[in-house]
């Protein structure tokens, strides 16, 4: 498969993973409408949404989210080669990477953001990480590492 296009292929799948198991989630813990997952998505960039109509923060948060699904999936596509050759074991680095993810946007992008500070648990946190883990972790690493090991074959 070319590079953009299994770029965009695992950007929708993880992003699309990772928001369903986001609104389970917050479901589960709440029994909330997910909607308010997308909400505060959008707050990061917008701050307070009151002001918005509530149909386009709900769509910004869907694309912001899509966004950063896509700035990660190419990320991953930069460094998978390296990743490999210091690893040499998928399920290492799809653990690896959620980690990282989880450390991005947990320490860096949600904290100098607009977004309302959410508080910290351990149990939150370690449910979060294995949520990217599983969502995009595991989906990249194999999407990328079956593609290579397909065009090793054909070469």
């Amino acid at each position: 498969m070319k590079p953009i296009k299994l770029i965009i292929k695992a950007a929708l799948i993880v992003g699309t993973l990772d928001i369903l198991a986001a609104f389970l989630n917050f479901y589960i813990q709440t029994g909330k409408n997910p909607s308010i997952v997308l909400k505060y998505i959008a707050s990061a960039a917008l701050g307070n949404t009151a002001a918005y109509d509530p149909t386009v923060v709900i769509l910004l948060g869907l694309l912001f989210h899509f966004v950063i699904a896509f700035a990660f999936t190419i990320l991953f596509s930069f460094i998978c080669d390296k990743l490999w050759y210091w690893f040499k074991n998928g399920y290492v680095i799809a653990i690896l990477y959620g980690i990282l993810i989880w450390m991005v946007m947990n320490l860096l992008v949600v904290p100098n953001s607009l977004a309302p500070e959410i508080p910290f648990t351990w149990t939150k946190a370690l449910l979060n990480c294995a949520i990217l883990i599983v969502c995009i972790g595991f989906p990249l690493s194999y999407l990328f590492f079956q593609n290579k090991q397909a065009n090793s074959h054909n070469n």
